[in-house]
C-alpha cells in the first residue's frame, strides 16, 4: 500500500507561481511512474504532467513551458512547479503513483488562480 500526501496548494493571482509537493510512503525510485492530475468543477480529471522511473517526462499541451515536474528520490517526493498561472489552472490537483499494475492517489490539494 502506497500513501501519497499532497501539499502546496492555495490562492494565487494570475501570473503567479506555486510549487506542489507529493510525499510518498514508499521508495519512489522503484515506482513505474508518478504524475500530477487535476480536476476542475464539472470537468473530468486530466493528466497534467508525469515522470517515469527513468526520468522521462510528459506534459499536457496546456501547461507546456509553464509547469515542471521533478522528483527527489532521497525524500521520496515529487514536485510540480507551476509558473505563469492562469485562472483556467484552477482545480484540485492530485498526485498519482503507478506501482506495477496498481495506481494510488493522494487526497488532492486545491489550487485557485484569481485576482
Amino acid at each position: 500500500q502506497v500513501q501519497l500526501v499532497e501539499s502546496g496548494g492555495g490562492l494565487v493571482q494570475p501570473g503567479g507561481s506555486l510549487r506542489l509537493s507529493c510525499a510518498a510512503s514508499g521508495f519512489i525510485s522503484s515506482f513505474n511512474a508518478m504524475g500530477w492530475y487535476r480536476q476542475a468543477p464539472g470537468k473530468q480529471r486530466e493528466l497534467v504532467a508525469s515522470i517515469a522511473s527513468g526520468g522521462s517526462t510528459t506534459y499536457a499541451d496546456s501547461v507546456k513551458g509553464r509547469f515542471t515536474i521533478s522528483r527527489d528520490n532521497a525524500k521520496n517526493t515529487v514536485y510540480l512547479q507551476m509558473n505563469s498561472l492562469k485562472p483556467e489552472d484552477t482545480a484540485v490537483y492530485y498526485c498519482k503513483a503507478v506501482v506495477g499494475i496498481r495506481g494510488y492517489w493522494g487526497q488532492g490539494t486545491q489550487v485557485t488562480v484569481s485576482s
